[in-house]
């Protein structure tokens, strides 16, 4: 789910949206759109994606040929890292999303776009939200240090300079994020993963490519209706949860 703490997020939709999943209401054009964006993305997200998340994509079991059922999901993930599913409708207000984070549950909407929509969409659906960041949920590292963005956001809530910069902390990692795997750059960021046209960009020669660097991803502000023009690279998940004492210390000197 992308978070409700970057420059435009938007408005709640006109109509509603499902606030649980009830399998049985997906249509056969749901079961299409799946099939044909997970069947688009693997095949180019094959050569380019981190290796743990082409190994977490089958500890939780997902294929083209099944929208993700989330009560299965919630039962794969109990023993490797406590996280849940929690459905949203849309983009949750800040203390929601951040006390969900800090107590391990990932928002995420349980409806799909049409297949007009492929290519673009302005709000996060299922496929932004499931495909790409529910199988590392499967990764303790990773989601410790998911839970612990939460955890220091709860503690800083009534400081908006503090919540922007963990904005910015939040969408260079989590959404737009890149590792390094046996020295080959991988993609891991959830809003890479769901896109092809930001799959396609983000490794070309345009972009700068940064080493990861808590204090220099504060002072970078990023746009969310362009490709991204910056990209920050990590060695390791544990990298990224090593990191928060000193997230903790540089909001402290605000």
């Amino acid at each position: 789910m992308q978070p409700p703490i970057s420059p435009s997020t938007g408005g709640a939709p006109s109509f509603s949206r499902p606030v649980r999943q009830v399998y049985s209401h997906y249509k056969q054009q749901d079961f299409q759109v799946w099939k044909t964006l997970f069947d688009r993305q693997i095949a180019l997200l094959k050569p380019l994606v981190s290796q743990a998340y082409l190994e977490a994509l089958e500890r939780v079991r997902f294929s083209a040929d099944r929208i993700p059922d989330f009560a299965e999901v919630d039962r794969l993930l109990a023993p490797l890292t406590g996280w849940k599913l929690k459905v949203v409708p849309n983009i949750s207000p800040q203390k929601e999303f951040f006390e969900h984070l800090a107590n391990k549950r990932f928002t995420a909407t349980c409806w799909l776009r049409t297949m007009e929509q492929l290519d673009y969409i302005e709000e996060p659906d299922m496929f932004h939200d499931v495909f790409a960041h529910v199988p590392l949920l499967s990764n303790k590292a990773y989601t410790d240090f998911f839970a612990g963005i939460g955890a220091i956001a709860l503690r800083h809530i009534h400081d908006p300079v503090a919540i922007e910069k963990l904005g910015r902390l939040y969408w260079f990692t989590i959404e737009f994020g890149l590792i390094r795997e046996a020295g080959t750059l991988k993609i891991y960021g959830a809003g890479i993963i769901s896109s092809k046209g930001e799959t396609e960009h983000c490794l070309a020669k345009g972009p700068v490519h940064k080493p990861f660097d808590v204090a220099t991803i504060f002072g970078t502000p990023f746009r969310t209706d362009i490709f991204q023009e910056t990209y920050f690279i990590i060695d390791s998940f544990d990298q990224l949860e090593a990191a928060l004492p000193e997230v903790e210390r540089l909001l402290a000197g605000n």
